[in-house]
């Protein structure tokens, strides 16, 4: 199928990628192997009018009064988007484009759709085979800071034995990938579509790792158990009990005998439920009519911030100075991907395609036979306890609490996550 953003250019014959150590040329070989299976070198080059319409249509805002609260009770504060506007106006896009650039990107049609994907190989023989995959608000670019790690740990902490080959694909409709013209591309269909591509690039063992949507699609893939997939590793478990979900959905104080872990998690999936769930309520049931988050780069930005709260008061702590998780430039790095991609209305379709065509509770569990490993990090929506993990995932080989982090944790802290997708596998091992 045709790719249809502006000034993409395709390289061959060769894929380079620009990364110390870890990463070399392509040999012709592979990218024979590659053209043979419909594989092809992709980088992307955004426009000096793409660029200056950008700068152009930010300067131009039109910005409504300040909210009549003095918290964030009201969505992002006017306050936070205008310093993130300001911050825009001298954003480098060709910085993040040329580290895009650095690694390198393919295109391959999968079930009649372009799906875009990175593929870093270590030069470790016995590296594990890992896709990763994003959610939204986010892409590849929440990735970008654990490929490395990853691929040549021993110059990031780690030992030879760490090693994996890294896919990041993005999803249908999200950055480089196609967008969908028919419905039902959901995550049962992105779980079929990311095992034939695991197929496709030669890979007869490997692992899946998934946030957010990336969450869904992984364990997705683990239910389908696909030949070849041996495990799994998530950072937004689903875990939550069926009698927990019905008491949430009624608006329940949690129960008396539930656990400290456990009444924490309660609490936060409450104010979740109940203060968090505006961009999905209207992307699960009118994406088409977010026309303006496609006209304004400062609506976009501002969606795209409010996902949930506490990840929403990290970034806005970021452009106030505060050096935690996300720097200003991370969060428009992102946000620019999705300006220049055109991909605003397409990805909030994924909502839509999940809600009509269902596969089940965003975090009920699964009934996933296969191997699990948990991250549950403190400030993601909820923090899976233990113990509910352990009842959702029969075969839980990891169970990690690190003691920071959030929604995008392989962006905040991608030390502490490649850390634990280290241990996460280290028993999976012995299969590759």
């Amino acid at each position: 199928m045709s790719h249809n953003h502006p000034e993409v250019t395709r390289r061959t014959p060769l894929a380079i990628a620009a990364s110390a150590g870890a990463l070399s040329i392509i040999p012709d070989a592979v990218v024979a192997a590659n053209a043979k299976s419909g594989v092809r070198p992709f980088k992307f080059s955004a426009s000096s009018a793409q660029l200056a319409d950008l700068h152009r249509r930010v300067v131009a805002t039109r910005w409504p009064d300040a909210e009549t609260t003095s918290d964030d009770s009201q969505g992002v504060r006017l306050e936070t988007i205008k310093k993130l506007a300001k911050h825009w106006e001298g954003h480098d896009w060709h910085r993040v484009e040329a580290r895009l650039n650095s690694f390198p990107q393919f295109i391959t049609e999968i079930d009649g759709l372009d799906i875009h994907f990175i593929h870093v190989k270590s030069k470790h023989d016995n590296a594990l085979p890992i896709i990763i995959t994003h959610g939204w608000p986010g892409s590849i670019v929440e990735q970008l800071k654990i490929i490395e790690p990853l691929t040549d740990p021993s110059a990031h902490g780690g030992t030879d034995t760490d090693a994996f080959h890294v896919v990041i694909p993005s999803l249908p409709g999200y950055g480089f990938s196609a967008k969908p013209r028919e419905t039902g591309w959901n995550p049962p269909r992105i779980a079929k579509a990311w095992a034939v591509l695991m197929q496709r690039l030669g890979y007869t063992k490997y692992v899946a790792q998934g946030g957010d949507w990336g969450n869904a699609v992984t364990e997705l893939m683990a239910v389908q158990e696909p030949a070849g997939l041996i495990g799994i590793h998530t950072n937004m478990a689903a875990t939550v009990p069926a009698d927990i979900a019905k008491l949430l959905s009624s608006g329940a104080p949690a129960p008396a005998d539930l656990s400290d872990d456990e009444k924490r998690a309660y609490g936060q999936l409450d104010d979740f439920y109940k203060n968090g769930l505006g961009y999905a309520i209207e992307m699960n049931n009118r994406p088409q009519t977010l026309y303006s988050i496609v006209d304004s780069p400062i609506g976009l930005a501002s969606w795209m911030l409010d996902h949930d709260i506490r990840s929403y008061r990290m970034i806005a702590r970021s452009f106030d100075g505060e050096k935690e998780g996300l720097t200003p430039n991370d969060v428009l790095d992102n946000v620019t991907l999705y300006w220049l991609t055109n991909t605003a209305i397409s990805s909030a379709r994924l909502y839509w395609d999940n809600a009509h065509f269902p596969s089940g509770g965003f975090f009920d569990p699964r009934g996933i036979k296969i191997p699990v490993a948990v991250s549950a990090f403190p400030d993601e929506i909820y923090q899976a306890p233990q113990s509910w993990a352990e009842k959702a995932y029969p075969k839980l080989i990891h169970y990690g609490r690190p003691a920071k982090g959030g929604h995008f944790a392989a962006w905040e802290q991608p030390e502490l996550f490649t850390a634990e997708l280290r241990a996460s596998f280290k028993s999976l091992r012995d299969q590759i």
